[in-house]
């Protein structure tokens, strides 16, 4: 059960990579810190932000994992998140410019959205809720005042749906 390894994974590497910008996706990026893409889904900002994202892993990867394997969800999963990761490190390289602000984006939900879109095309009756679940955990927290890379969930969705849809691990 690849999910259950990707969540201790996750519990693991909360516990041993430092908070630090060096492994959070920001600007290094484009600087050659390459490893960031996969350094950032890895590390969460606090208990609460690791725990939502491994109740919702779970939910989805027992589910995907069944319906591709292990070895076409282990790709769905990180190929996924590489991918999410990448255009988020685009996104945030043209804000950080145009606001002359240092932005670190840290957790694994863009790669759990990626889950979430391959998941709303393969089930079409669930497309409506799942486009509704990605905008209420992108957009709600911000009116609370809590940070979200709304934007890492945006890219996820539209990778996993894209990749479902054209069939990339038919």
């Amino acid at each position: 059960m690849v999910y259950i390894a990707l969540i201790v994974i996750n519990i693991i590497i909360f516990f041993l990579i430092p908070h630090d910008r060096l492994y959070a996706l920001n600007i290094l990026f484009m600087k050659g810190a390459y490893w960031q893409l996969l350094t950032s889904m890895l590390m969460h900002a606090n208990w609460l932000h690791l725990a939502l994202n491994m109740v919702v892993l779970y939910q989805f990867g027992s589910i995907l994992e069944r319906y591709l394997g292990s070895l076409k969800f282990t790709i769905l999963y990180v190929g996924g998140g590489l991918l999410t990761s990448l255009l988020t490190a685009f996104y945030i390289y043209y804000d950080s410019m145009r606001t002359q602000t240092l932005i670190n984006v840290v957790g694994a939900s863009g790669a759990i959205c990626v889950l979430i879109g391959f998941y709303a095309y393969i089930n079409k009756q669930a497309f409506k809720e799942m486009i509704i679940s990605v905008l209420v955990m992108s957009f709600i927290p911000m009116f609370m005042g809590v940070n979200v890379a709304w934007y890492a969930h945006i890219f996820g969705f539209i990778c996993g749906y894209c990749i479902a849809k054209l069939r990339i691990l038919a």
